[in-house]
């Protein structure tokens, strides 16, 4: 291949607010800089000039390799790909500077590039994986980001000083509107901050949007009158595209006083237009993530996804947190949390939400391995399936983080406790 030094740059000679910064690991079975060369082409301008014109549109328009490491010596493939010289692969790390005016503020067209075809059938490369995506600030200066972040939250939710408790109604395909408010309700008496809607329920037969956001609306005026506590319905608007902006007016109009999105069902893009219409917080739930980020070598890693939900919008950010369930390294865990509350130029914190069948006593662990009070947790059985019913669970939340704010053990703290000392026998049993 010829010229490859086009594709080559020093990144401190190039204008860096104009750029932005990809970083992958690939797997190449010919050169890695012929390789990284081949990427850069291939994701920018590949037929970088036309038959008897001379002109060449690399300079301006060509993405250009500004770090290459070489991880790996030759060896075995990461995927069962049949290629030949496979005992041949190279491991590589390559930071590549992409000129932002072949997409401008667009994240469907920055993932084309980022993500699309260029990159994933680049010749000579084998396994791919986007590790990071990282901005200028005036590119991120062009985009919404959270319309509330986590000092909005606070202020939105009445809660200051401890995490967020949320309870997922259980079944998670729901109920008819009126015995799924009634398990809202009891949950609402106990305490729990936001009772949401599960990310498998949406407008369906059984429990029509409309109807379901009109009678939990209702119950949540009436909890809330009732306890003079803040109380929140967290309604799911997941459909199609079309239907987004539609259902977000009904629900709110209805009481619900928050929304989620299955954010990469829907579409980065959806999300951001469902943004740029709220005026009550967005969350987004962690469906569709796990088949582009869970191999180790090829797709695309979580952080990535959680960067750009919150790129979009999201105030509340729900993703793959510790605990067996979950299958995730404790470092990527807290990568994403990180990536929700790092510095990201003038966009807002999102909050982070680590999922995973928590209850009373996972809040303790997670105070201490994240030394703040700035996340949620969104436990379903610990609420709605606590043997003395949803009240009686929202309860040992508040039980559970009262011990931790007194220095006490759980298991002392429950003896005076009951609901706590139900929730600690439900989830040991």
């Amino acid at each position: 291949m010829g010229h490859t030094n086009a594709y080559f740059a020093d990144w401190e000679t190039l204008d860096q607010e104009k750029y932005l910064i990809l970083d992958y690991y690939f797997e190449s079975f010919i050169d890695p800089f012929e390789a990284a060369a081949h990427l850069c082409q291939e994701q920018s301008t590949a037929q970088w000039k036309r038959v008897d014109v001379d002109e060449d549109l690399r300079p301006q328009f060509g993405s250009k390799v500004i770090d290459l490491q070489i991880e790996r010596e030759p060896t075995t493939p990461s995927l069962p790909y049949q290629i030949e010289n496979w005992n041949k692969l190279w491991g590589v790390r390559v930071k590549i500077a992409y000129p932002l005016a072949n997409f401008g503020p667009r994240i469907p067209n920055m993932l084309t590039a980022a993500c699309g075809e260029g990159a994933y059938y680049s010749p000579g490369i084998y396994a791919i994986k986007l590790h990071d995506i990282i901005f200028p600030y005036g590119y991120l200066e062009q985009f919404e980001g959270p319309k509330f972040g986590i000092e909005g939250l606070r202020k939105w939710t009445e809660v200051y000083n401890r995490p967020l408790f949320l309870g997922v109604i259980k079944p998670n395909i729901g109920l008819a509107p009126e015995p799924f408010g009634a398990l809202a309700y009891q949950s609402w008496l106990g305490g729990l901050d936001i009772a949401k809607d599960d990310e498998m329920l949406c407008d369906t037969e059984w429990s029509p949007f409309a109807e379901r956001t009109r009678v939990l609306g209702a119950l949540r005026e009436k909890a809330q009158q009732e306890t003079g506590k803040r109380c929140v319905y967290l309604a799911n608007i997941t459909d199609e595209v079309d239907k987004l902006l539609e259902l977000h007016d009904i629900g709110v109009k209805n009481g619900a006083d928050m929304l989620m999105v299955n954010a990469m069902c829907i579409g980065l893009s959806a999300v951001r237009m469902v943004r740029k219409h709220t005026e009550v917080p967005l969350v987004a739930h962690f469906d569709f993530i796990a088949p582009m980020t869970k191999a180790p070598f090829y797709g695309i890693h979580s952080r990535v996804i959680t960067k750009l939900q919150r790129l979009s919008g999201c105030d509340m950010i729900i993703f793959a947190g510790l605990g067996a369930r979950m299958k995730t390294p404790k470092n990527e865990v807290f990568t994403n949390i990180a990536e929700c509350i790092n510095p990201m130029g003038p966009i807002k914190t999102a909050l982070p939400v680590p999922a995973g069948s928590q209850w009373a006593g996972s809040l303790g662990p997670l105070h201490k391995m994240m030394k703040s009070t700035d996340f949620a947790i969104v436990p379903g059985r610990a609420v709605f399936g606590h043997p003395a019913g949803p009240k009686a669970g929202a309860m040992s939340l508040h039980q559970g983080w009262e011990s931790v704010e007194k220095g006490v053990e759980l298991s002392e703290y429950a003896k005076d406790h009951k609901e706590l000392a139900q929730a600690i026998v439900q989830f040991n049993s």
